[in-house]
């Protein structure tokens, strides 16, 4: 994997047009989870330090191409300069005279925002004309959001192809972990995979299990496989009519050499909810009438003796209900023999996609993984073994600048 970074261009007086993923949780103008803000600081600090002109480029929210208040980026600069400790202006286009006026009126070392891509149908249809009017605005175009980089738009891939590209240093972190993690890992490689259902993970468990050694499964999807090995499974979240489905990815692991690895035991209850009675089972000895919640003590410890033999690990959704107490106990027994493993130095871990990330910060182990990818649909089409076209786009073999 080849593609020009930040530090491969003279950014001093250029006017860099930074595509950063600025689309964060709010709750109102306040923003309740400032990671993606956060993770932009160090190009951000670059940049600066280089004397260039930033323009920050972000969508927000799905606007549907027409200018909505609601999802105006008005509100951002403040928080902006908590994080980046940089003043932000801010101009209330993105395109035409408006905008450009405002690109030629920073001076080096200074940043301003835009307002959003998407309030323009031009960014979502990727239209060569909105690329033009964007590309007007800047010399180099510098792609940090690794998060954006699975939809084909035009601040994301269209930009790539008509002006020096490169990557910012969260989108190159996010590539080189990646990267470590699935297409050129030390071996043995185990994927941790749970979530609730396998019918929105078929693509990823049909790629992971050509690519790693052990695919150890947790969460509703578990209940699926087992119940498509004969097993019963009471009435615990399980998709039956994706037994044929869960079968087929088993034959394939077998053709290469990955071996499944389901929960020996369970945490088990009969009526779901905060403080109610349960017990611990043999994955094999689950009543009709039960419900697994989590797996068990010795599944935890099942997956310790087999990580610990492991040099990669990649990890996708949680192992039981995290939610509720204490049935996040699984989640965070495995989470913590990881950030151990990852902490002596003797595993690769890397992590992200949908409810991950807050699994594992509540298990205490976010920040001792290798990397926890702030990225959802991305990190995970890059799972299933997609092209991103914001991340195609980018390699030198594509890239003529």
């Amino acid at each position: 994997m080849s593609f020009k970074t930040l530090k491969d261009f003279d950014l001093k007086g250029k006017i860099i047009l930074l595509r950063a993923d600025l689309n964060v949780p709010t709750e109102g103008t306040t923003v309740t989870d400032t990671t993606r803000i956060d993770r932009l600081k160090p190009t951000i600090d670059f940049l600066v330090e280089k004397g260039a002109r930033t323009l920050v480029l972000s969508h927000f929210g799905r606007p549907k191409g027409k200018v909505d208040p609601e999802f105006s980026l008005s509100f951002l600069p403040p928080e902006l300069k908590k994080s980046w400790g940089q003043t932000v202006s801010f101009c209330d286009e993105c395109i035409g005279s408006k905008a450009q006026s405002f690109a030629k009126g920073l001076k080096d070392g200074e940043v301003g925002l835009l307002e959003n891509l998407r309030f323009h149908k031009g960014e979502e249809d990727n239209d060569a004309g909105f690329v033009k009017e964007l590309a007007a605005l800047g010399e180099i175009y510098i792609n940090d959001a690794f998060s954006a980089a699975h939809r084909a738009h035009a601040s994301t891939e269209g930009l790539a192809h008509v002006l020096p590209a490169g990557a910012g240093f969260l989108m190159e972190a996010e590539l080189t972990a990646l990267n470590a993690a699935l297409e050129n890992p030390k071996r043995p490689v185990a994927a941790v995979v749970g979530g609730a259902k396998i019918s929105t993970k078929l693509e990823l468990l049909g790629n992971l299990v050509t690519k790693v050694d052990y695919l150890i499964l947790g969460g509703g999807m578990a209940n699926t496989f087992m119940y498509a090995q004969g097993l019963s499974v009471g009435k615990s979240l399980c998709e039956k009519d994706m037994a044929e489905k869960a079968r087929e990815i088993m034959d394939i692991a077998e053709d290469n050499k990955c071996t499944i690895v389901l929960p020996v035991d369970r945490i088990l209850v009969r009526e779901f909810g905060k403080d109610v009675p349960y017990e611990v089972a043999s994955s094999e000895n689950i009543a009709d009438d039960q419900e697994a919640v989590d797996v068990g003590p010795g599944t935890v410890a099942q997956m310790e003796k087999l990580l610990s033999d492991c040099k990669t690990v990649l990890w996708n959704g949680p192992l039981g209900v995290f939610e509720v107490k204490p049935f996040d106990n699984g989640t965070n027994g495995v989470a913590n023999v990881v950030a151990k493993l990852t902490q002596d130095g003797t595993v690769v871990s890397v992590a992200g996609g949908g409810d991950t990330v807050a699994a594992l910060e509540k298990a205490g182990a976010a920040d001792k993984f290798t990397y926890v990818s702030s990225a959802g649909g991305a990190f995970l089409e890059w799972l299933e073994g997609k092209t991103l076209p914001g991340v195609a786009a980018l390699l030198k073999l594509k890239n003529a600048a």
